[in-house]
């Protein structure tokens, strides 16, 4: 009797295993490298590498007021993206920060109202939990003080208090990304080519890739954990790094003037707070869209919080 209950025990056991949601062995790692944007980068012909992505220490060190110096020193600035991963019990938020040392312009900034120390874009994707990878419903870009939504062919979301700003494109099946030079605002790319026809597309990849030029066409990103010890969110409240809570020390230009994903705000969103695009995703995406279907607002998973 006690081997059939056994036997019985070890069949339900793996019966349950089989039925399981794929989604409870998916890590944060796959499912980040499975939805990692195709990014492009647009670059300008006077310092093409100062376009190109980095890390927050790809100097060798966290101190933030010395990345401007830096970047022009080095010259190498290896392809990477953060990425942070909260969850519902419907959905998986997904956060891509992309970090360049400068927000910069060809033309001299004597008082310091157009250019800064240390820069951080990016890209919240929604991702409803279901087998395997889930399915991708809909963006939201940062590109300075505003917010752009958008959704891919096929989703039901639909404008909620912000108006859905265009078709998310995919490429292979990846949400294809685009940012400014300079300035680096992103927003979703249109299918086009880079303004005056130079710029550099980067695919997620294992190892990081320095692009041969500003006009490098497959270039490899590498993803880090914006969660990982030592990290980016680890020292969220480290004076080497931070001036503020969410905000970068820099002291180029306009001082301390580039945020972390928890300092990213909209000017005009309303009652959406500052950081929420990370931190509170959940309750960002229900305001922007409407037709969301089955949305919780209760995290299961929030390392923010």
């Amino acid at each position: 009797m006690k081997t059939i209950r056994a036997s019985l025990l070890a069949v339900a056991l793996f019966t349950t295993a089989l039925t399981a949601p794929a989604h409870a062995a998916v890590s944060d790692h796959d499912l980040a490298s499975h939805w990692a944007p195709v990014h492009h980068q647009d670059t300008d012909d006077s310092d093409a590498d100062a376009d190109y992505l980095s890390t927050v220490d790809f100097d060798g060190n966290w101190n933030t007021s010395d990345n401007w110096e830096n970047q022009p020193q080095l010259a190498k600035l290896t392809g990477a993206s953060y990425y942070s991963v909260v969850e519902t019990s419907t959905h998986w938020f997904l956060v891509y920060s992309f970090f360049h040392p400068r927000d910069w312009d060809d033309q001299p900034d004597p008082f310091g109202t157009r250019t800064h120390e240390n820069d951080l874009e990016g890209v919240l994707l929604v991702v409803r939990r279901d087998t395997g990878f889930g399915k991708l419903e809909a963006a939201i870009t940062v590109a300075h003080s505003d917010f752009y939504s958008y959704v891919p062919a096929g989703s039901p979301f639909r404008s909620g208090a912000e108006t859905v700003d265009g078709t998310l494109l995919l490429v292979g099946g990846r949400p294809a990304t685009w940012q400014e030079a300079k300035g680096h605002g992103l927003y979703r790319w249109d299918g086009n080519d880079f303004p005056g026809g130079d710029g550099v597309v980067y695919f997620p990849a294992a190892t990081g890739e320095v692009p041969s030029g500003g006009n490098d066409r497959n270039v490899g990103y590498r993803l880090v954990n914006t969660f990982d010890a030592n990290g980016m969110w680890a020292r969220r409240n480290n004076s080497e790094t931070f001036s503020s809570f969410g905000t970068f020390r820099g002291d180029n230009g306009k001082d301390n003037a580039a945020n972390a994903p928890w300092g990213w705000d909209d000017q005009n969103d309303g009652a959406i707070y500052r950081g929420h695009l990370a931190t509170d995703p959940a309750l960002v995406v229900d305001r922007y869209f409407s037709g969301k279907g089955d949305f919780s607002l209760t995290y299961t998973r929030n390392a923010f919080r």
